[in-house]
């Protein structure tokens, strides 16, 4: 089951190969309980919200993809070191994060980001 979780987590991380995800794409690999959280802010609950944050990120910025550095997987546990990649108002962002991904019966139940707010911002402004 670890390779297959890891699998799914490299798949879903590819979406954001695409400058604007697709919600709907997106949305398949998470349950409907899903929990979506940003540490540093509040936590979205169930797959629509999720879908809608995704939907949303197209008016503040567009992906140019994130880099995986690092990937461990232990049971319905992913755990990755990346180099998120964004542009936003034509600057490049490049934000690392940890994200940590609990699976349950092949989707994504809890997907938990940590970043630099500060650094995030500084880049944003």
């Amino acid at each position: 089951m670890t390779h297959l979780n890891e699998t799914i987590v490299t798949n879903f991380i590819r979406e954001f190969d695409q400058p604007a995800p697709d919600p709907e794409t997106i949305g398949a690999y998470f349950t409907d309980d899903a929990v979506y959280h940003n540490i540093p802010t509040k936590p979205i609950v169930g797959r629509a919200a999720i879908m809608a944050t995704v939907a949303s990120w197209k008016a503040m910025m567009l992906c140019t993809g994130w880099e995986v550095r690092n990937q461990l997987a232990s049971g319905d546990v992913v755990i990755n070191e990346r180099i998120d990649r964004f542009t936003a108002g034509g600057k490049p962002i490049e934000l690392p994060v940890v994200g940590v991904f609990e699976l349950r019966d092949g989707k994504i139940a809890a997907w938990r980001d940590y970043f630099d707010m500060a650094q995030f911002r500084s880049q944003m402004g």
